[in-house]
């Protein structure tokens, strides 16, 4: 296992918020309407989830909450920056959370959440992979 030097692993917290990019870019091209929005969401967030949890156990990361914690932050912000840049492209007015304060807000927070979740689940396998190898 790494020793804990306090710093997270940026490269693993941009990469997995990229891998959570495919959420918003399947409805962009419109998968999630040919699949259906309730059962293409659903199931998107369970794999990015089950990736997110892998990665982070895999990689024996000591601070697994923080990092699914930033990786949530990173994704959130990075999927407003691709909303801001594309709506205007794709229907030619700004649309997304840029325009609601409330959604910037409420989509920081759901991710957080998200990652929080994650990084428990991720540090519970940690901790019984620790256990075991003990």
């Amino acid at each position: 296992m790494p020793e804990n030097t306090g710093n997270l692993n940026r490269n693993l917290i941009i990469t997995l918020a990229m891998v959570a990019l495919i959420r918003p870019l399947m409805s962009i091209i419109g998968i999630s309407e040919i699949v259906g929005k309730p059962v293409a969401s659903i199931t998107s967030t369970i794999v990015i989830s089950i990736i997110w949890i892998a990665a982070v156990t895999i990689k024996n990361e000591t601070r697994p909450v923080i990092t699914l914690m930033m990786t949530g932050i990173a994704y959130a912000i990075t999927a407003m920056i691709l909303s801001g840049i594309l709506s205007p492209i794709l229907t030619g007015t700004l649309q997304g959370p840029l325009t609601n304060s409330f959604a910037i807000i409420s989509m920081l927070m759901t991710n957080i959440v998200w990652g929080f979740v994650t990084g428990i689940a991720a540090a519970f396998l940690l901790k019984m992979k620790k256990t075991q190898s003990d």
